[in-house]
């Protein structure tokens, strides 16, 4: 049973955030994933006005803004991540007028929106790309990107070893406008993403455009995709290894990581800076270590950045302090709140990687202890949301939602999956769409069936099922948000007072409140600190001792009332 005490804040308290001061030091963000979130007209694929209709939903969950990935016009090669125009909604989601308005509704139920900037890459599909290859060799437009010829007598070979994160190599060879095999050009995803040369300077001018169109439209900030990637490292030299998405992660990389990188977001913070109400930027920066991830933000250049060692770090008491201890090291000499996040669109759910053992990655084909899974995540996030600095939510964790792990693989739409030899392929089991009631064609999603199919049970799982259910997911998650935000010693400040514990449990204290999270499997005794404010367990208080259940986090005040 999960224990609570505190209640959801009214309205007009939600409605306070977006006037708040350094909001995104301790901000609660929600990722949607648009396509999977709600469908408003029918058609099987989520759209701008289901996000719109479903704001209230968030507001009452308790974030504080709102992150959307793409939604501009794409040709869908990479679920959106292969952009065609910067400027445009893909006809899938809506158009321009369902932006505004998804915004101007966003910001008066006091939630702020950040949107997704794709700056690595662009779709095959985008007039620059098109007219590079229709202008032939030689075209200024292929400066844009990087065209290189061949190796070998005949230029057959790729110009160098680099591999797709997606599989294969990251070169592909054109045909030229005379149907004659040509120049090879760079794409470290999919073949449908061909990579920008950043050191073009009509590359920088066109995104320092494309940031003011969007600022101009009202959002509040942008997460970069590929944050780490856009520089190149100079004669694109070869790596001189395969398997080099096993490389990612572990050392900087001649296309991934280089230093070049924060000049261009020292000017990107200029143009952000022209603008009033703390718009942000959010980086998705892999790299070796949290340490280089601060380097990202640094105070003249980005405001957070992904905590992905967090992300991949098991549920394990020595783990867990460890990565803790780093990263919040590694931000306070620049001054940059930590972030913690547990899922995202690119990476099992947490639900289910909890449900396996150690070691498996983030990419897991198992569905595990289902029962485990669930305890260890919901113990998971109110440890995450305890921390000091920003909390990442992925759109359905707060229904404690597992991966579908048995899609057939004829729905399969990863390209990952279709290339092989690179990441997994299995993204589409966190991307199924959402459950919002019991029944209906879609479990609520929409009225016309879901582009992805969804697991029978799926009903139980719903925002309708578990709405009031005091032991449900979502009722935990909405508790938890409130008690963070009622709380001034939970989310604020960069350091944790870690307090003696048994063996595989962490306990540390924030002013007056204290989190004890115990990671075993085994019940075990430890003080009773307080009032007991939540729980994702049944805790036992027997005078100045308290009986904590394995695979179970508390939350304690200190203060006498």
């Amino acid at each position: 049973m999960s224990q609570h005490s505190a209640e959801p804040a009214p309205t007009s308290a939600l409605a306070t955030v977006a006037a708040r001061r350094d909001w995104w030091r301790d901000a609660v963000i929600y990722q949607v994933y648009p396509r999977s979130f709600a469908d408003s007209n029918g058609d099987g694929m989520g759209d701008l006005e289901g996000v719109r209709s479903r704001l209230p939903y968030l507001r009452d969950l308790g974030v504080d803004a709102v992150w959307l990935s793409p939604f501009y016009a794409s040709p869908q090669a990479d679920a959106g991540y292969d952009v065609a125009d910067y400027r445009a909604v893909d006809p899938m989601f809506g158009n321009l007028l369902d932006a505004d308005a998804m915004i101007r509704d966003a910001h008066a139920l006091g939630l702020r929106v950040i949107v997704d900037i794709v700056p690595n890459h662009s779709s095959d599909q985008h007039e620059w790309f098109k007219r590079a290859i229709a202008e032939g060799p030689g075209s200024p437009l292929r400066d844009r990107y990087h065209f290189r010829p061949g190796k070998g007598a005949d230029g057959s070979q790729p110009p160098n070893d680099w591999e797709s994160i997606f599989g294969g190599p990251a070169w592909t060879r054109v045909t030229e406008p005379d149907g004659t095999p040509g120049e090879w050009y760079l794409h470290l995803f999919a073949p449908e993403q061909p990579d920008f040369n950043w050191d073009h300077p009509a590359v920088g001018d066109e995104f320092r455009s494309i940031l003011r169109f969007w600022l101009d439209m009202g959002v509040d900030g942008f997460r970069i995709d590929v944050a780490h990637g856009m520089v190149k490292a100079p004669g694109l030299p070869d790596l001189g290894s395969h398997d080099q998405v096993k490389l990612l992660g572990n050392d900087v990389m001649p296309f991934f990581d280089q230093d070049g990188v924060h000049e261009i977001y020292r000017q990107w913070r200029k143009v952000l800076d022209e603008y009033a109400g703390e718009r942000i930027f959010v980086a998705e920066a892999w790299t070796p270590t949290v340490e280089r991830t601060a380097n990202y933000v640094r105070p003249d250049e980005l405001h957070q950045a992904f905590n992905f060692q967090y992300l991949g770090t098991h549920w394990d008491a020595p783990e867990l302090r460890t990565v803790i201890d780093r990263t919040l090291e590694a931000m306070r000499p620049v001054g940059a709140p930590a972030t913690w996040v547990l899922s995202n669109h690119d990476v099992t759910r947490h639900a289910t990687r909890f449900a396996n053992e150690a070691g498996l990655g983030t990419q897991i084909r198992s569905a595990g202890d289902r029962e485990l899974g669930l305890r260890r995540a919901r113990a998971a996030t109110l440890l995450m949301l305890a921390l000091p600095g920003s909390a990442y939510v992925y759109q359905g964790e707060e229904l404690g939602l597992p991966d579908v792990t048995d899609l057939p693989d004829e729905v399969r739409q990863d390209p990952a999956y279709f290339r092989g030899e690179g990441q997994d392929g299995f993204r589409d089991g966190c991307r199924v769409p959402i459950p919002w009631t019991r029944t209906g064609s879609s479990y609520g999603f929409g009225d016309g069936g879901s582009w992805l199919p969804q697991p029978e049970g799926w009903g139980e799982l719903s925002v309708e099922a578990q709405t009031g259910d005091a032991d449900s997911t979502l009722e935990l998650y909405r508790a938890a948000l409130a008690v963070r935000r009622d709380h001034a010693d939970l989310g604020a400040g960069d350091a944790v007072e870690w307090l003696k514990a048994p063996e595989g449990v962490l306990a540390f204290r924030r002013g007056e409140f204290v989190c004890v999270a115990n990671t075993t499997g085994e019940g075990v005794r430890i003080p009773a600190y307080g009032e007991v404010l939540l729980s994702n367990g049944e805790v036992a208080v027997a005078g100045d001792e308290a009986k904590l259940p394995g695979d179970t986090t508390v939350w304690w005040t200190t203060a006498r009332g």
